[in-house]
């Protein structure tokens, strides 16, 4: 073999450019997949196979989709692991798969339906470049309205993301249970969603009353969701915005999982409506998941980007919010984590 025959050789059996750099960035970039699982949970192929495996033309049938595009997708899911193909053009449920499947505990087809609040959320990241060249939310640009007025345009989906909000009941039971409640007498949930966190505030403090503060729609879901659980006499409704005056006189206004939602203007303004109508006896107690140097970084980051994205929020540490806490009026007389991971600010109106 020739000098150059070897060099010829050399040069195929060494990788190309491509290929060294696709083993670097493939795990990152990969768009098809995630779309595709997230095409699967919409369908509710999962459910469909529950039974056994199935013919393509017949999954087409029940799924309402095009029995070509459905195989080669299908396919394409069975070569990175999810769903099975036992023989040719029928296809099964797998492990992987089976977490797609409505009611299973991890909620993933919920999380991934492009249908509802969980896929479209992710759809939304389509307009990164925009948040990154303007700093401004992406959702607007997508959906075409922004993040919150498209919500409220929107009752399917604002009933999606409700769902989503009310959290697993473990999640909720670890906030109500990592305040003390004892002496207080009347609580504001401000922008309290379907009012999870009042339904079990109420049912562990019989002497307690409750006022639910969120928008007019997703107030009467929850006053139908109290109503169920028997606490509606026990609760008032407040159908508005919390950028405008709240009930005044509670003891406790709490805002669980709000502040992140907005940026540092908006999230001042919110507390500092908080602190006008706890006077100059009531609290405000901000609930958030913590944030810092102790916590999962790119949890944090990818939260943070989130928000952003959405609908202009920000993650924050404590000191964080410490800090738009006086701002807003309030000083916070305490700081405790809960089991699950909550962070729970007991703020008071500022000493004059």
């Amino acid at each position: 073999m020739t000098s150059a025959e070897d060099d010829h050789d050399e040069q195929r059996r060494r990788p190309s450019a491509w290929h060294a750099a696709w083993d670097v960035l493939g795990p990152v970039i990969d768009l098809v997949t995630p779309m595709a699982v997230r095409v699967a949970a919409t369908l509710g192929l999962s459910d469909l196979l529950a039974a056994g495996a199935m013919p393509v033309e017949e999954l087409a049938r029940r799924s309402g989709t095009d029995a070509d595009a459905l195989g080669r997708m299908l396919r394409h899911l069975v070569c990175r692991g999810i769903f099975a193909e036992p023989e040719p053009g029928r296809f099964a449920v797998n492990e992987p798969a089976a977490l797609l499947a409505s009611g299973h505990p991890s909620r993933m087809r919920e999380l991934l339906d492009l249908d509802g609040f969980g896929g479209q959320m992710d759809l939304a990241f389509t307009g990164l470049l925009h948040t990154v060249r303007t700093g401004k939310p992406a959702w607007e640009t997508v959906f075409g309205a922004p993040y919150w007025s498209h919500l409220a345009a929107t009752p399917q989906l604002s009933a999606s993301f409700d769902a989503m909000m009310a959290e697993s009941a473990d999640s909720v039971i670890d906030v109500a249970g990592g305040y003390d409640w004892s002496g207080v007498r009347h609580v504001v949930d401000v922008g309290g969603g379907t009012g999870a966190l009042l339904a079990e505030v109420l049912s562990a403090n019989p002497d307690l009353r409750a006022t639910l503060v969120d928008l007019p729609d997703t107030v009467d879901r929850g006053r139908r969701y109290l109503a169920g659980r028997g606490l509606d006499t026990r609760c008032a409704f407040a159908g508005q915005s919390f950028f405008d005056p709240l009930p005044a006189g509670a003891d406790v206004y709490v805002l669980r999982r709000v502040v992140h939602d907005w940026g540092d203007d908006e999230a001042l303004l919110i507390l500092r409506r908080c602190a006008e109508a706890a006077g100059r006896h009531g609290r405000v107690v901000v609930v958030e998941t913590q944030g810092g140097p102790g916590d999962d970084p790119a949890m944090f980051a990818e939260m943070n980007l989130r928000m952003l994205v959405l609908s202009g929020g920000r993650e924050r540490t404590v000191e964080d919010y410490i800090a738009i806490a006086a701002g807003a009026g309030l000083d916070t007389a305490g700081v405790h984590d809960t089991p699950l991971g909550h962070v729970i600010l007991d703020c008071v109106p500022l000493a004059k």
